[in-house]
């Protein structure tokens, strides 16, 4: 007979769905000012291969629906964060506001988001109009923070988790409109190209955390 052998997580990553009230009526408002600014400059390069990314400062141009969006973001850093004894910490969220436009063809490196604590993205369109299609691509996908040093001589041996399952590397999500999804900024994370024939529009959202 062999060993027994029990199998607990610890440090787990977790990633937050955030339901976002009035969502239609926020994302036409979102989309109004993002397709207006796309029209009149020049987007920027960093993550995206293709597309169009703005400046970080979509907080002074993306009026009222741009600020209403950081409201909504910064009341979950406050729900989601505590103190390490459990209470409420005394915190000022920063935002910083990007958009991003993604049409066939376009997708993101992966890439993480120094110098935040918490990164949002929320999807004012996803592109796929309705269509059900996963050859439409465009997922969000997580990568493990640990994959790295797991795979260095032994890239094809993975552990097992809690219920004897095999552990997963990558984790994808399919997004759809009105989706705002959150992680802490260390987590790796990259968008499949996208297959569409629309335009898919989200923003992005890098939350700076400074002790009051």
């Amino acid at each position: 007979m062999g060993p027994s052998v029990r199998i607990a997580s610890v440090f787990p990553t977790s990633v937050y769905t955030v339901v976002v009230p009035n969502s239609g009526a926020l994302s036409a408002s979102l989309r109004e000012a993002i397709v207006q600014r796309s029209a009149g400059q020049n987007g920027v390069s960093r993550s995206n291969v293709g597309g169009w990314q703005s400046e970080i400062d979509m907080l002074r141009w993306g009026g009222e629906a741009a600020a209403s969006l950081a409201r909504i973001v910064t009341e979950a850093c406050r729900r989601l964060t505590a103190n390490s004894d459990g209470s409420t910490p005394s915190v000022a969220w920063r935002p910083e506001m990007w958009a991003n436009i993604n049409r066939v063809g376009d997708s993101n490196q992966n890439h993480w988001h120094p110098g935040s604590y918490l990164s949002f993205v929320y999807y004012v369109d996803d592109g796929y109009a309705g269509s059900a299609d996963p050859a439409l691509g465009g997922e969000l996908v997580f990568v493990d923070p640990r994959m790295p040093f797991l795979r260095m001589r032994t890239p094809g041996l993975r552990h097992r988790v809690a219920g004897g399952n095999v552990e997963e590397q990558e984790t994808w999500v399919r997004p759809f409109s009105g989706l705002l999804i959150g992680f802490p900024s260390f987590l790796g994370h990259s968008v499949r190209p996208y297959h569409g024939s629309g335009t898919r529009i989200s923003i992005a959202i890098n939350m700076i955390a400074r002790t009051q």
